[in-house]
């Protein structure tokens, strides 16, 4: 079936009715029309091979009934506002909050809002996200009849600006033993800076302290959910949820992130414009951690050597100047990446030269910005584009340390071939290698055994809590069934 077919008819299908809800992830009743993507992407994706398991269905639902019940504009919210107002110690109240500080790139941001919903089901919290840098352009709300955007009036005004020196931290509080039996709110400073001291999270007499703290709020640059799974206490309860341990960002991303119609416009034009009709879709996707914007000639030669050696794209041929073909297959290659030169490299190698299976190859680049700009409303759009446009192909090449490829990957449920992070401006042999899973790395995780309190390494507690296979020191989920 051609996926740029008109809604309607898809619409009529049962199967589409059943595929439009992603296993059942997402429930009917949105206003369709208020967010297009939500029940549109099955038009365009493949139906993953992956199935969330009854119980995350259930915890969905339950979730999103506790989200209306004390979400922003409720009487429950209504009260929670005012006992944080008078900064008083409180008991643990009926509705209990996590507040998501908007921070860093876009990759970023979505992996910590998905650890963040992760975090807030376990810990039975409502979970609300900061509207700024873009948020609240970018994503359509993802809960029924409520919204998880935080109101502006959020009486905390100094949140936007807690860091790891911030004095209402967890981990500062824990330093100088200033801990209240029970403050109104405390901030968990997560990001990659963090402290030893922040890190206490992870372990399991903190995480009882802080379920009697009625407001949290988080500020993390990091998808921290494989160290939740080292928590004894939620341990059994993530089992339950994901008995597929590399497919949680795969179902938590496509549950909560549904592009907004303005970017899902700018999704859609592109895909049926230049990507609809090929036979098959390689993405690839190029972040280069350098000073330098590039071009690199190294970049370029690990990316053709792993593309040509693992037969993801045909050799070209230098000797004939066609290549007869009566049914050549098409390829179209989605590139991804902050210059020019790589497309402009590869689609006129493509174009000089035949290929030597007959193969017609188009390279297309939506966008190249040069450099990120993350607080620009208009290059968020154009990233978080790219980002569901690469989750779209049907194979993918993705770089190592890229939150942006994380995503990719785990809104398509596809193992990518990663490129391996070059060294001295030197292309790796060998170039790249497919991964054994699709779940995003946590880049910077604590080594503390919090019962011994001493140093561990936490790659190695458990089967299923490995670690990256681009990055040696972070921790990832893997699947052992």
């Amino acid at each position: 079936m051609n996926r740029a077919s008109s809604v309607r008819d898809m619409v009529r299908s049962p199967e589409a009715v059943k595929d439009k809800l992603l296993g059942g992830l997402l429930v009917p009743g949105f206003d369709e029309q208020s967010c297009l993507s939500r029940y549109q992407s099955a038009l365009y994706r493949q139906t993953s091979p992956h199935f969330p398991s009854t119980y995350l269905l259930e915890r969905l639902r339950e979730h999103e009934a506790l989200q209306k019940k004390c979400g922003p504009h409720t009487e429950f919210y209504r009260k929670a506002v005012e006992q944080l107002k008078s900064g008083q110690d409180i008991k643990v109240m009926e509705c209990n909050y996590l507040v998501w500080i908007a921070f860093s790139g876009l990759g970023n941001r979505i992996l910590t809002i998905a650890s963040a919903f992760l975090y807030a089901i376990l810990t039975n919290r409502v979970l609300l996200v900061d509207g700024d840098k873009g948020t609240a352009d970018l994503f359509c709300e993802p809960f029924p009849e409520t919204s998880w955007l935080l109101p502006s009036d959020f009486p905390t005004k100094q949140f936007k600006n807690f860091s790891i020196s911030s004095p209402e931290s967890y981990g500062n509080m824990l330093k100088s033993k200033a801990l209240q039996s029970s403050p109104s709110f405390l901030y968990l400073h997560l990001a990659h800076d963090y402290s030893d001291f922040d890190k206490l999270f992870f372990c399991e007499d903190n995480q009882k302290y802080l379920q009697a703290i009625p407001w949290l709020i988080l500020k993390s640059d990091n998808y921290f959910v494989p160290s939740l799974f080292l928590i004894p206490a939620y341990q059994e309860e993530l089992m339950r949820l994901f008995p597929q341990r590399d497919a949680v960002f795969h179902h938590l991303g496509r549950y909560l992130f549904h592009p907004r119609n303005v970017v899902w416009g700018m999704i859609t034009r592109y895909y049926d414009s230049y990507l609809a009709r090929a036979d098959e879709k390689l993405g690839i996707q190029i972040r280069v951690f350098d000073a330098e914007t590039g071009p690199f000639q190294h970049v370029l030669d690990q990316v053709l050597a792993c593309t040509l050696k693992e037969h993801l794209l045909p050799e070209v041929n230098n000797q004939e100047p066609v290549v007869p073909s009566r049914k050549a297959r098409s390829k179209a290659v989605l590139v991804t990446s902050l210059n020019s030169g790589y497309y402009e490299k590869f689609k006129n190698m493509y174009w000089e030269h035949p290929t030597t299976n007959g193969e017609t190859i188009s390279f297309h680049q939506p966008s190249h910005e040069e450099h990120q700009n993350s607080d620009k409303k208009m290059h968020n759009m154009k990233a978080w584009a790219e980002i569901y446009l690469l989750s779209l192909s049907d194979v993918m090449v993705t770089s190592a340390w890229s939150t942006f490829g994380y995503v990719a990957q785990g809104l398509s449920g596809l193992k990518p071939w990663l490129l391996f992070k070059p060294e001295n401006r030197t292309a790796p042999d060998p170039p790249c290698r497919q991964v054994l899973s699709m779940e995003p790395c946590f880049h910077a995780p604590p080594f503390y055994d919090c019962k011994a309190k001493r140093g561990v390494d936490t790659g190695k507690l458990v089967p299923h809590v490995r670690h990256c296979e681009d990055m040696s020191w972070g921790l990832q989920l893997v699947d052992q069934s």
